[in-house]
């Protein structure tokens, strides 16, 4: 469980360096989408972790394998709204990648995605992809103080059985 949310926050420092260095010298769509789909993976590897800690903890029978499944569950398990907010981001962020879109003002600093989700026009440019890190960082960091006492303990229990043993 320790490497899944260390692979997290690997996924985070690589859509900060995308957001906040990339996205500023080259202004394209292409990059905007490559920073929404490392958050996204680093959404998909936190669920992980929750599913992880809810099997161990929580007497959680089911393996879900869809990433939809996976967030039905967890919504299920855990009730605070900080969850519930941001698997809703992930969600979305997961439909945004997936339909259709168009750029608008490319190499411009309003650069921006443009797609229609539901019947509803979504607008991703920098500021709101920055929001949504912010959002995802603090996530992250709810995660980590949430879980990061287990998974230590976890973590060293397997490395005191010994990998050679198995």
């Amino acid at each position: 469980m320790l490497e899944i949310i260390e692979d997290a926050g690997e996924e985070l420092k690589r859509a900060e360096h995308l957001i906040y260095v990339s996205l500023k010298y080259t202004r394209t769509g292409d990059v905007l989408l490559n920073s929404l789909n490392r958050m996204i993976d680093a959404y998909s590897l936190l669920v992980d972790a929750l599913i992880l800690y809810a099997k161990d903890t929580k007497n959680l029978q089911e393996d879900p394998q869809t990433p939809l499944a996976k967030v039905n569950i967890v919504k299920k398990l855990y009730g605070r709204q900080e969850i519930q907010d941001n698997l809703d981001l992930y969600l979305l962020l997961r439909k945004i990648t997936r339909s259709p879109y168009q750029t608008e003002q490319e190499y411009r600093r309003n650069v921006a995605l443009l797609t229609t989700i539901e019947g509803r026009e979504e607008t991703i440019n920098i500021d709101i992809l920055t929001q949504y890190f912010e959002f995802q960082r603090e996530f992250f960091k709810f995660v980590v103080t949430m879980l990061g006492e287990y998974a230590k303990k976890k973590y060293k229990d397997e490395m005191d059985a010994g990998w050679e043993k198995v």
